[in-house]
């Protein structure tokens, strides 16, 4: 019985929200509360999301209107001037920054736009600020991160399997390279390889317009064409120039096929952008075809340290955060949208659709098609590795290293 009452002032309350201002929304809660009887306040509380104090103040406000005078028309400031608390922003000007500071260097989701989500939970950011100096509790954290463009995302984006003890350490070291490199004006890229996707006449996810009544006719099944098969995008991303490189290839998923796409990045943008690099840093994810543990990774990278003649440092992302691939949230996700809706029938039709990707923000792709053979199974054997001209940081130096030119 308490439960449908429940649901009955709730959408009473649903319907008259919008019609209703701060002091007739607390005198209505009132009015249904005292109607009810014993139990009311909890009952009203529970159905609306008000507080049983506010509820309680109209009651109060009832009564004093009950015995004044009844011609009497209320006053039409809800609250007197100066009235409320004063933000904790004007109490703590630092305060702002200071949260900032905690969350950005593990910040997902993209910077440039509204929604951005952290891998700290409100309860760790809100001790850490008050070991800072700040009085804030976890509620006013929460907030605050919303007020900053921040918000709570389903467990599909936020569990990525196991938690390494060193995750946010290794988040903070990747910031400060990158800072660091920025600061200098030296390149810093972000790499990995896009979903594969099926070449033909085959659904693809999404809606773009159409005439009434005429959908785009797609393939029932998805069994690859034996022709066609499937492509690969490997991209790489400026995150300075918010412009990016990305090779289609129509062979194996390899380190070499990674490298190579760098390799081409470099010759025909990135050494026009920085003529006088004498660095590169790469972030990239901890597996695949640029995995931190992937041999073949290393020795193509000295090969093209060898060849453009830059140190190529490498800072690889900690178990199970690919999300936090910058390239994932500020290129990826945006050739995605672009071709949303549209069957990928050729290679060529998948190569214009990521060269003709932008954004308001200014984003700008080439894309070209890499037709070469990369093989599997290709072994680097001890001597080979020994060979390599690679220093390892002191912090976790499989995750950080740098390939020096031999000369």
């Amino acid at each position: 019985m308490q439960n449908l009452m429940i649901q009955a002032i709730k959408a009473k309350f649903a319907a008259l929200a919008p019609l209703l201002d701060e002091r007739t929304r607390r005198l209505w809660a009132a009015v249904e509360a005292r109607a009810i009887g014993r139990g009311g306040i909890t009952c009203v509380a529970e159905a609306t999301g008000l507080s049983q104090t506010t509820i309680r103040a109209g009651f109060r406000e009832l009564d004093s209107q009950s015995t004044s005078d009844p011609h009497k028309v209320p006053h039409e400031r809800l609250r007197r001037p100066g009235g409320g608390r004063r933000a904790l922003v004007e109490h703590d000007p630092g305060l702002l920054k200071a949260l900032e500071a905690l969350v950005d260097p593990v910040t997902r989701g993209d910077p440039m736009g509204p929604l951005r989500w952290t891998c700290k939970s409100a309860a760790r950011l809100a001790m850490a600020l008050q070991t800072q100096g700040h009085a804030v509790s976890e509620r006013s954290v929460n907030r605050l991160l919303h007020d900053l463009g921040y918000s709570l995302q389903s467990n599909r984006k936020t569990l990525e399997g196991s938690h390494h003890p060193d995750r946010d350490a290794q988040f903070q070291h990747i910031n400060q390279r990158v800072q660091v490199f920025q600061r200098q004006r030296q390149p810093v890229v972000s790499v990995d390889t896009k979903k594969k996707e099926l070449i033909g006449q085959f659904r693809n996810g999404g809606q773009e317009w159409a005439p009434k009544g005429q959908p785009e006719p797609v393939e029932v099944h998805d069994f690859p064409d034996k022709e066609l098969g499937k492509v690969i995008p490997y991209g790489v991303y400026d995150m300075a120039t918010n412009t990016g490189w990305v090779s289609v290839g129509v062979d194996h998923d390899t380190a070499e096929f990674a490298v190579e796409t760098i390799r081409r990045w470099w010759y025909h943008m990135g050494s026009t952008v920085y003529p006088r690099a004498q660095r590169l840093l790469i972030t990239a994810d901890g597996g695949g075809a640029n995995g931190s543990r992937n041999r073949l990774w290393k020795m193509e990278l000295q090969k093209l340290a060898d060849n453009i003649r830059l140190r190529i440092s490498v800072c690889h992302f900690p178990p199970g955060t690919s999300k936090w691939n910058k390239i994932e949230h500020r290129m990826f996700c945006h050739i995605t949208e672009n071709w949303r809706g549209r069957p990928l029938v050729s290679r060529e039709v998948v190569v214009n659709l990521i060269g003709h990707t932008t954004t308001r923000t200014g984003l700008e792709i080439h894309s070209e098609l890499n037709e070469n053979s990369y093989p599997t199974g290709r072994e680097v054997t001890e001597q080979q590795m020994e060979s390599l001209a690679i220093k390892r940081d002191k912090f976790h130096g499989e995750w950080n290293y740098t390939l020096v030119p031999r000369s």
